[in-house]
């Protein structure tokens, strides 16, 4: 997993360990992601299937992509496609992703870069695999989340964020048990690069086996772990999860997950997506690629979407 790693963690920052008056937070549920293909055909985890978008909020949804070892011609990406009313941050674990806009916007992110999407008033977006990927093949896997924004925050500038793996702050359990990777927010003392609308925190973790994980996280703020790949267990009542299980922690000041002793040969150790930002406890209306507060916002956005007003397909004409 060429996400950014380090050869020796003692020689990180460490997080602190939770203090006697820090509360733990309990798990409230565990789902399984359902298997399905987005764009033209990768595999996607639906990560969040079948937890209640009021505990989601401020999140509306994420994608495991692959992870999947392609075969020359078979990389795939999306189509143009719109989005209004929220931001899509893309984290690209392993292999490459080209990215391109309405608006002259795009990129290359891969092996531990982020792009962060604020898609607010309307964007033409597109996502695919570099020509020489297609040709070659290659390992594809990252993740997409969708991050709500408040409704008077849903019309801003569209823009992007570009952050490359060497911005990514790392830090290592007080133990030196666990990587850790602070994309966006704030765990402890440690901040990262990502700057967002919406109150919130992004983490990557790898736990060595039989290692445990305490992560400071604002108690403001709902908590989502999603497993990439390993075995181990979530929350201090100790609920299994395993590759691809969600688990939906309560209240409290710190996140506990712990790595199993023995993990398969293919997954030598437990990675976690770590999630979770402040409630906006706004009303949401969905349809596709749109997320806004009521429906006549959603049927306005598909309206001044086929007039055009997204900005158009750059060499496309009109």
């Amino acid at each position: 997993m060429p996400a950014v790693t380090v050869d020796d963690l003692t020689t990180l920052a460490r997080l602190p360990e939770p203090g006697l008056a820090d509360r733990p937070r309990r798990v409230l549920q565990v789902t399984t992601a359902p298997q399905g293909y987005e764009g033209e055909g990768f595999p996607v985890r639906r990560a969040f299937a079948g937890i209640d978008l009021s505990l989601l909020d401020p999140f509306i949804m994420m994608d495991q992509m692959g992870e999947v070892e392609y075969a020359p011609g078979e990389p795939k990406g999306t189509p143009w496609h719109p989005h209004r009313g929220f931001e899509t941050v893309t984290y690209m674990i392993d292999g490459v992703f080209d990215h391109q806009d309405s608006q002259g916007g795009g990129g290359t992110i891969t092996n531990g870069d982020t792009q962060w999407m604020t898609a607010g008033a309307g964007i033409l977006h597109i996502e695919a695999p570099p020509e020489w990927l297609v040709q070659q093949g290659g390992l594809f896997h990252g993740i997409q989340l969708w991050v709500n924004l408040p409704s008077d925050e849903k019309m801003v500038v569209p823009k992007y964020q570009d952050i490359r793996a060497s911005e990514v702050a790392l830090v290592s359990s007080y133990d030196a048990g666990a990587l850790v990777r602070v994309i966006a927010g704030k765990v402890g003392p440690q901040g990262g690069p990502g700057s967002t609308h919406t109150p919130m925190a992004l983490v990557h973790a790898t736990i060595e086996p039989g290692a445990r994980l305490e992560l400071p996280w604002d108690p403001g703020f709902n908590a989502l772990v999603y497993v990439l790949n390993g075995k181990g267990t979530a929350g201090t009542d100790g609920q299994q999860v395993h590759t691809g299980q969600s688990a939906v922690l309560g209240s409290g000041d710190y996140v506990t997950i712990t790595a199993d002793g023995s993990q398969e040969s293919r997954s030598p150790r437990l990675d976690v997506i770590v999630v979770g930002g402040k409630p906006i406890g706004q009303s949401v209306a969905w349809a596709g690629p749109f997320v806004m507060n009521t429906k006549s916002e959603v049927l306005q956005a598909y309206e001044d979407f086929q007039k055009g007003s997204f900005g158009h397909i750059p060499g496309a004409g009109g």
